[in-house]
């Protein structure tokens, strides 16, 4: 079973027991988090879709530690100018693992949005007259 989910602004392919680098979290280290901007469940095979997300699924972790992620340098130059910069940064990240993927139920946005597209088209049938259409006037073949 996995899960797409969105966590601080990007999104994660995550399963049971795994372990995920994400932006810092502003959580206590050993805290319980939850998730529940959940875009897209596994579940051994049957795939369940949210428009935009899924109604009621969230996932659950537990933040490990805060750390520093490794150096970036960027390193800025324009040839036969003499312009040369060097800067760097390391980023601010939280460990988590992940605890659990739970599923509430099947989206309702969507399949209400269905029902009211099929009850909009049914009203419109029985309301507008039906009218046959004329048929395609055949091309005559002349020859002169």
């Amino acid at each position: 079973m996995y899960a797409i989910v969105e966590i601080a602004g990007q999104q994660f392919k995550v399963s049971k027991d795994l372990k995920v680098y994400v932006h810092r979290l502003a959580n206590e280290e050993g805290s319980k988090v939850s998730f529940d901007k959940v875009y897209l469940v596994d579940d051994n095979g049957s795939i369940t879709i949210g428009a935009p997300a899924i109604e009621g699924a969230s996932v659950e972790a537990k933040v490990l530690q805060h750390l520093k992620g490794d150096k970036v340098i960027v390193f800025k130059k324009k040839r036969r100018k003499g312009y040369k910069k060097r800067n760097g940064h390391r980023q601010y990240l939280s460990q988590i693992v992940i605890e659990g993927i739970t599923v509430g139920g099947a989206p309702k946005k969507a399949a209400s949005k269905k029902v009211a597209v099929e009850a909009t088209t049914e009203e419109a049938a029985e309301v507008a007259p039906k009218v046959k259409k004329a048929p395609k006037a055949k091309k005559e073949d002349t020859q002169e």
